[in-house]
């Protein structure tokens, strides 16, 4: 996404787009929903706690780790293979999402190199910074052409700039621009995906539209499929505003069915709690 011209706020510009508004609605009365749900006056923690791991399962779906959920819960080893270690990194983003909002505002390419630190879980050079050039990237589902490290450079600085400014865009917008933007550029050697999808998660957490982390969006972009989400991907790479709009309306969807799901756990508590 372009952050320069004479717009001062390019993101609430996209909050303008036809059609975006009906998806800030629909998010919101679908978070309203579960927020409003009885269970949640009693048992918010539970929820938070269930809607974390469920979210890191849809994330690490992304990435090639597509567990069922109780293999999730039963495993205690996350470093046999690849798909373990997706899994593993999928779960400490999940729980590091939530220490690094106070930072975000002030410093969101602190906290991306932080995302990407707990993700790799390794103390290589190549971990915790931005690529550089020449450095390859490691991310095999994601086939679109990868920018340089210059443009990559300068187009984390302007979305830094975006964040730190201050916007007047829906919450929704500001998290499908960040979580677009990271994966069409791959900054990071690796788990760019994971990270993308946990930075989503800050924005939506720290906006207030989902205080309480129980909307996991990750599980809706796991449910819409890979397909779907790799072909609403290249409308935010397209830059076109039907793309742009095209992009937002499947985060939108998938916040829906992160809030479904969250409504789907309350239910099961209260049953029984009958």
């Amino acid at each position: 996404m372009s952050t320069t011209g004479a717009n001062a706020d390019p993101l609430a510009a996209l909050g303008s787009l036809p059609g975006v508004a009906d998806s800030v609605e629909s998010v919101r009365k679908a978070v309203d929903r579960v927020y409003g749900h009885r269970i949640m006056r009693r048992r918010s923690t539970e929820i938070t706690g269930e809607a974390a791991l469920r979210g890191a399962r849809g994330s690490a779906a992304l990435s090639g780790a597509d567990w069922a959920l109780e293999e999730v819960r039963r495993r205690t080893d996350f470093s046999a293979d690849d798909e373990s270690r997706v899994m593993g990194a999928a779960l400490r983003l999940s729980a590091e999402a939530g220490q690094l909002l106070s930072i975000w505002r002030q410093s969101p390419l602190r906290v991306l190199a932080r995302l990407h630190l707990v993700a790799a879980a390794d103390k290589t050079d190549e971990v915790g910074r931005p690529r550089q050039a020449g450095e390859p990237v490691d991310e095999p589902l994601i086939e679109l052409p990868l920018p340089d490290a210059r443009e990559v450079s300068g187009r984390l600085e302007g979305l830094a700039d975006l964040i730190i400014a201050g916007t007047s865009a829906p919450a929704l917008v500001t998290a499908a621009v960040v979580h677009g933007e990271l994966l069409a550029l791959r900054p990071f050697v690796s788990h760019n995906g994971l990270v993308a999808r946990a930075a989503e998660r800050i924005v939506l957490i720290g906006s207030g539209l989902d205080p309480k982390a129980i909307c996991p969006a990750e599980v809706g972009h796991a449910e819409l499929g890979r397909a779907s989400y790799l072909a609403a991907l290249d409308g935010y790479v397209s830059g076109t505003p039907e793309g742009m709009t095209a992009w937002i309306a499947h985060c939108a969807r998938a916040i829906e069915l992160g809030a479904r799901e969250s409504t789907a756990v309350c239910e099961a508590l209260q049953r029984g709690a009958a």
